[in-house]
């Protein structure tokens, strides 16, 4: 069954170099229980879609389209509907804890927080849930650390921190931006584990530029290339077989398959090229690919590529 249904969105912000087109025309369905990495390199707009979908952006941002949430558009919820939704039913565990986690505040009552708003128990309870969070994502003498300030923990300890707030509620839908970056390769494994035994049963986008993190969490991944999808498909058949010259780019760039990296730089998000985007980068680009914007083709069941080679 369908949960989340993003069609045809857009967003878009304001600077004074001219308008961003973080988010440029994407459609992606995500079914109940399945997870899907979100691909890409930094700069592509991956965190900007994510923050759509909970509507965590500056009131300067424009975004059009629609996003169902169990048939429901979410862009068309006030602030207090939203608010509702947001936490209980979905929920986002942002990246850099750091910045993220607020340093005036003891751990436990950060957590504690959402769950008094959400669940409506008293502070004491509540508290003594944000315990059990803590416990649950492997933080040892969690009630100790529940009293504690982010900046006695390590950074490893604070993502773990990130992961019990966006459990906290128990949400049907989670979004995880970056969730293992700066980690070392140790926490990073810990987190993946964390994070594919925590989700067992529930529906994730997670939004990573580490392809290893997306396989070992993954059902599904898309590809996201200046603003838009350029492929979908199983994990298996996005890291065994892809087609997009950009994801066997994105692949070959890896130390593991030789650390080839795709000539060239991102394109603006402001200005991209017309036809392709991918076509001033790409080894097989034709004259065509300078004037034609491709569609997305289904070229086999449930693989969808953006590639004239394609058509």
């Amino acid at each position: 069954m369908l949960l989340l249904d993003i069609i045809h969105l857009k967003t878009q912000f304001p600077t004074q170099d001219g308008m961003v087109k973080a988010v440029d025309t994407v459609d992606l369905q995500i079914a109940e229980g399945e997870r899907i990495g979100l691909i890409g390199e930094t700069g592509c707009g991956k965190t900007v879609l994510g923050m759509s979908i909970v509507r965590l952006l500056q009131p300067s941002t424009t975004i059009e389209g629609r996003i169902l949430y169990r048939g429901r558009d979410i862009l068309q919820l006030d602030e207090e509907e939203m608010r509702r939704l947001r936490g209980k039913e979905i929920s986002m565990i942002l990246q850099n804890p750091t910045t993220s986690l607020n340093p005036v505040l003891k751990i436990g009552d950060q957590i504690a927080e959402a769950i008094q708003l959400h669940q409506k128990l008293g502070k004491r309870e509540a508290k003594s849930k944000a315990v059990e969070m803590l416990e649950s994502v492997n933080i040892p003498d969690a009630q100790r650390r529940a009293d504690q300030y982010p900046h006695e923990l390590s950074g490893g300890m604070k993502e773990r921190v990130m992961i019990a707030m966006g459990l906290a509620c128990d949400p049907s839908f989670i979004v995880a931006d970056e969730p293992t970056k700066g980690l070392d390769a140790k926490t990073k494994m810990q987190i993946v584990d964390l994070l594919r035994e925590a989700t067992a049963h529930k529906s994730l986008l997670i939004i990573t530029h580490d392809l290893g993190v997306a396989e070992a969490i993954c059902d599904r991944i898309a590809v996201m290339y200046a603003g838009e999808l350029l492929e979908d498909a199983s994990s298996r058949l996005i890291l065994e077989e892809p087609i997009h010259p950009y994801m066997q780019g994105f692949i070959n760039s890896l130390p593991s398959k030789g650390l080839m990296p795709i000539p060239g730089t991102s394109p603006s998000l402001i200005a991209p090229p017309h036809g392709c985007r991918f076509h001033p980068r790409c080894s097989r680009a034709m004259k065509i690919c300078e004037r034609r914007h491709p569609e997305m083709v289904e070229v086999e069941r449930g693989h969808y590529v953006r590639c004239l080679l394609c058509a």
